[in-house]
């Protein structure tokens, strides 16, 4: 499948050496003051600059968005970055404004296109592609095309169209098989096993958005678009369709919750299994599991492993901006090793960073997860996936066959 994912990139732990100097020269003996003619006195070394006060100081204001619940762990630990940043940069005064998720987008380019809005913010690569064509984010190849050389390749694609830089990466997102040890020892690791546990009675929690369920058409070697971006939906993607209406159909009939949303606090309180969902949600999980949490790759199927859709976090900046450069110095040191092991250990976020180390067997599992994944393409033609393959309603809920249901989204895309 184009743009398919399936070698992890390597996070090593980078140590750092300081080199203590020690001992000093043989103190030199000075001539008498009388015996040196002024001619030839030498000259005086000068003195150091004092470094100008802090009130002297010219302090640059940098605003920046972001979409964090409140209360959410993603929010808590942005919170602290935040505040260690205030300490650590002095000469930046960060603004910082929370937005909820189904606003910013909208509401980033409503105040771009009218001249305005903040310095930067933070969100998936969602529409990096659209937003870049349209003008609404800087074009920063020039000022921050080389800072990124720790950063993997992989994230530094997610936040570039046709080789132009749009974002300073944060973080890897896809959605992964969460579930509580108590309850379930072994994960399933075919889509077969997980049929047999939901209609045994195991309460899984599957979210059916067509974001969620994309990883799914993988497993039944399914596919949305050919090499040339034409929409080719067909057999596999009726299969895995097919197969998520019949786990539809038995969380219906036990009463379970069937997305990620409904399901989050029945998971947490320890009465589902398990849960599809990304990993931005891990903090919250393992705040409410603690060590019965576990993680473990969607199942694969007949098709072969599952390709969950692989999106990229990274901040983007307003080319309205006036503090461009102060806004990306900001960037980088929020995305920086320190900053991206205390948004993986607090927040679930899997850094960006090479020089970041992972120990934590969630994060280890997460990335074996996204070993397989179908990274998010920044091409227009995504968007005929989400007009015409988001309406599952009428497959789950209305009974329409999912081959049905499958061809005359593919029509409907390629009109």
């Amino acid at each position: 499948m184009k743009k398919s994912l399936f070698v992890l990139f390597s996070l090593v732990l980078v140590s750092a050496f300081v080199l203590a100097a020690c001992g000093g020269a043989a103190p030199v003996e000075e001539a008498p003051a009388a015996e040196v003619p002024a001619a030839e006195e030498a000259p005086m070394e000068e003195e150091p600059m004092e470094e100008a006060p802090m009130e002297d100081m010219e302090v640059v204001e940098v605003t920046f968005w972001h979409a964090y619940a409140t209360g959410s762990a993603e929010e808590t630990a942005m919170t602290a970055l935040l505040a260690q940043a205030a300490a650590d940069m002095p000469q930046y005064k960060i603004n910082a404004l929370q937005i909820p998720f189904d606003d910013i987008y909208n509401k980033y380019r409503t105040d771009v296109a009218s001249g305005g809005g903040p310095d930067m913010f933070i969100a998936p690569n969602d529409s990096l592609g659209d937003d870049a064509r349209a003008g609404l984010i800087a074009d920063i190849t020039a000022l921050a095309g080389d800072k990124l050389g720790d950063y993997a390749p992989l994230s530094v694609d997610g936040m570039s169209v046709d080789g132009v830089l749009y974002g300073v990466p944060e973080s890897l997102k896809a959605v992964a098989f969460w579930y509580n040890t108590d309850m379930m020892p072994t994960p399933p690791a075919t889509t077969d096993e997980l049929k047999t546990m939901m209609e045994g009675g195991t309460p899984v929690s599957l979210s059916y958005g067509c974001y969620h369920h994309w990883g799914f058409f993988g497993a039944f070697g399914g596919q949305i678009f050919d090499d040339s971006w034409t929409v080719v939906a067909g057999d596999g993607v009726a299969d895995a369709m097919g197969y998520l209406n019949d786990l539809y159909q038995v969380s219906v009939a036990n009463s379970w919750p069937k997305n990620d949303g409904d399901g989050l606090a029945p998971f947490t309180e320890g009465t589902v299994a398990a849960i599809t969902n990304g990993n931005w949600a891990m903090g919250d999980y393992k705040a409410a599991l603690g060590d019965k949490l576990a993680v473990a790759p969607l199942p694969a199927g007949p098709g072969g492993a599952a390709n969950p859709m692989l999106g990229v976090d990274g901040y983007y900046f307003n080319p309205n901006s006036a503090n461009m450069e102060a806004a990306i110095e900001v960037a980088l040191y929020l995305t920086g090793a320190d900053a991206q092991a205390m948004m993986m250990n607090d927040a679930g976020h899997v850094p960006t960073l090479t020089t970041v180390e992972v120990t934590d067997p969630l994060m280890i599992g997460l990335l074996e997860g996204f070993g397989s994944a179908y990274v998010r393409p920044q091409v227009p033609e995504l968007g005929l996936y989400w007009s015409n393959f988001c309406g599952t309603d009428a497959v789950f809920e209305a009974g329409t066959p999912a081959a049905d249901w499958v061809a005359e989204a593919t029509v409907n895309a390629n009109k």
